[in-house]
């Protein structure tokens, strides 16, 4: 790669917006594909509703194992790019891609043949238990479609290309909407594919994405990927990457598993509270959509001042973005519990689980409001390499807080559901206050990737 890069310049000076705002619409389309699915599954059959959660949930799981590379590519790209060390950026790129794609080829079998385990421990319902198997079969059997997009969206988004990951996000929103209406209402009605055919839509709609993701590398001249590039083999490279992208993908991981234990409570409730949780996740994840653009935004801005010196220039911007986003977040989660009586009624006529969904609602804004601190914090203490604490904390709030009253009101003291996210609640907003302090004490100073002798 040249010693000039022709990329968009990020600096203390970008505004937020510019990354966000893209990043935004990249988030909200993508849960718009999750709610389509569970839209169109819930006028299909109810019991495919709570069979796709299901198999989501393990699928968000595997997601963050491939995301141990790919949240190490974000920091290590935008720490280089700032400290302007180009020349050795097509090793990065090539050391992410292909180790990436052949983990999750080895992942992907993994999930398959695990299918009956992950079905076992999650205490799927007999109704739901197939289809959660046969969307698992073919969604987490492409599972290393994620792997490569996950890596790719990174190097774009740190190289100033926020907007290519709106624009594939559009046209996957097309694909699956599509292909959903093709088997459940359309045309292949007839071959009674169901949730099959929605795991197929997902699949071809992946591998689209995956193909625009490179062919934008390469038309764009960001630089090159090939297994040359990585001959003599970076084996310091790639442990710096583990480094940072394990504590990062251990403590997501946790929280998954975290709520998988969860998800097993609620399924003990019956099929009803599993359904709410489904409905009233589609609709919660509208309300983190913007905190979490302005986080991931500025995670990117963080690591290139970071890699440039300029910590304490990163330390006000992070501050900045909490008051931009905490108000937004808030209200946004506000309007959803307002309106819940009429947006769940769009899933489903249920009116015990509308009662249910309306409750988890309520709880759920105060729910944001630690999620918001969280995702601000934790995702520029990544940037600036601190990413040992925030999975200190977390396991330690999330097993010892959250898993706690989770279970102690949800099942002990007999609430439910709502039970359940309260204890979510407490874990989060104790989290962030933590993760806050810590990063106002400025205990993350000096911990920069980049080695200033390279240059």
């Amino acid at each position: 790669m040249s010693k000039e890069n022709k990329s968009p310049v990020i600096n203390e000076k970008t505004p937020l917006l510019v990354i966000a705002g893209p990043m935004f619409f990249e988030l909200f389309l993508g849960v718009m594909v999750n709610n389509v699915d569970t839209l169109m599954l819930s006028h299909y059959d109810e019991y495919a509703v709570g069979a796709v959660g299901n198999a989501n949930q393990i699928m968000f799981m595997i997601i963050i194992l491939f995301n141990i590379i790919a949240t190490a590519t974000s920091v290590v790209v935008a720490q280089y790019l700032g400290a302007k060390q180009y020349d050795k950026m097509n090793m990065i790129y090539s050391l992410a891609v292909v180790f990436n794609a052949t983990f999750g080829v080895i992942l992907s079998i993994g999930i398959v043949l695990a299918n009956p385990l992950f079905m076992m421990l999650l205490k799927v319902s007999p109704e739901m238990k197939p289809y959660a198997m046969t969307y698992i079969y073919i969604v987490g059997g492409g599972g290393f479609l994620m792997a490569i997009y996950n890596v790719m969206i990174q190097i774009l988004r740190c190289n100033g290309y926020p907007k290519v990951g709106m624009y594939i996000s559009i046209a996957i929103n097309v694909i699956n909407i599509g292909g959903n209406y093709l088997f459940l209402y359309g045309p292949l009605k007839g071959l009674n594919m169901g949730v099959a055919g929605v795991a197929i839509s997902t699949f071809v709609a992946r591998t689209i994405a995956v193909i625009a993701a490179l062919a934008f590398f390469y038309i764009a001249k960001i630089g090159k990927i090939s297994i040359r590039y990585i001959k003599p083999f970076p084996f310091d490279l790639l442990w710096k990457m583990i480094k940072i992208g394990l504590p990062s993908a251990g403590e997501n991981l946790s929280y998954t598993m975290y709520q998988m234990c969860l998800l097993s409570f609620v399924n003990g409730m019956g099929n009803d509270s599993v359904n709410a949780r489904v409905y009233c996740n589609s609709l919660i994840s509208f309300a983190i959509i913007f905190s979490n653009a302005s986080a991931m935004a500025t995670q990117i801005i963080t690591g290139h001042l970071v890699g440039a010196g300029k910590e304490d220039l990163a330390y006000k911007r992070v501050f900045k973005t909490l008051l931009v986003s905490m108000p937004i977040t808030v209200a946004l989660a506000t309007i959803n519990w307002a309106l819940s009586p009429f947006t769940l009624r769009i899933f489903t006529q249920n009116k015990t689980v509308i009662a249910l969904g309306s409750m988890i609602l309520l709880v759920d804004i105060f729910l944001e409001i630690g999620r918001c601190l969280n995702m601000t914090f934790i995702c520029s203490l990544k940037a600036a390499g601190a990413y040992i604490f925030p999975l200190i904390v977390g396991l330690i709030t999330m097993w010892g807080i959250g898993l706690t009253f989770g279970f102690g009101l949800g099942v002990l003291a007999g609430i439910g559901v709502a039970g359940v996210y309260i204890g979510t609640a407490m874990d989060e907003c104790i989290r962030g206050l933590i993760v806050m302090y810590y990063w106002y004490k400025k205990k993350w100073f000096g911990k920069a990737i980049v080695d200033k002798k390279e240059e």
